[in-house]
């Protein structure tokens, strides 16, 4: 495991979780996922919808107002599950191997199938005393390979790639805190075999308040 300083504040560490901690993420996703609050595909603003399924743990984000709020208004109306302890110790061990600290409050896991993506985009929703003091965000990959892009602060600003894998961890914090990032695509029949699963997971944990 040799991490890598993309930018100041963003590192990129290839396989941070093992093989075994890869499919406990995977079972318990897979359990979150079959429950009572399982993965919806979120509208956005303008009407379309997102190219990616989506769980929140601990609070949902609204991806028609850009808040934080306990309950799916912009869908059925339940209230999201916890952050399972699990993610929560991995995110904080992956922050504090780079030298930041956070209290995980928030867990957004985004269900990738073939053809899925995200757009380039900065996540500055939550308090603004966490995004002042840098509080970073943990992402862990699970299943298929992605071609993550990041760049600067400015949407236009040059981007570059790295093929996030099954167990990579990418933590942007410090004063890459608010760096434009995105999903451009999913390699096809890149997932490891032993986690029984198609597509990809990405999991995001963040600090929603100080």
């Amino acid at each position: 495991m040799s991490t890598v300083e993309i930018f100041p504040g963003a590192f990129y560490t290839p396989l941070f979780l093992s093989h075994n901690e890869q499919r406990l993420f995977t079972s318990e996703i897979l359990a979150l996922g079959d429950g009572a609050v399982g993965f919806y595909r979120p509208k956005v603003r303008g009407g379309g919808f997102m190219h990616c399924d989506m769980l929140c743990l601990g609070r949902h984000w609204n991806a028609m107002t850009y808040k934080y709020e306990r309950k799916r208004t912009d869908g059925d109306g339940l209230t999201v599950p916890p952050v399972p302890v699990l993610f929560r110790e991995a995110a904080v061990r992956a922050a504090e191997d780079v030298g930041f600290t956070i209290e995980p409050d928030v867990c957004l896991i985004n269900r990738y199938a073939k053809g899925g993506r995200m757009g380039l985009h900065q996540d500055k929703d939550e308090h603004q005393t966490v995004l002042d003091m840098g509080v970073p965000i943990v992402s862990f990959s699970i299943g298929a390979t992605a071609r993550f892009v990041i760049g600067g602060m400015k949407r236009r600003d040059r981007t570059i790639a790295i093929q996030l894998r099954s167990g990579d961890a990418f933590v942007m914090g410090g004063i890459s805190r608010l760096r434009y990032h995105g999903v451009t695509r999913i390699l096809s029949g890149t997932e490891p075999q032993e986690l029984g699963i198609s597509g990809r997971f990405n999991l995001t944990l963040r600090q929603c308040n100080p």
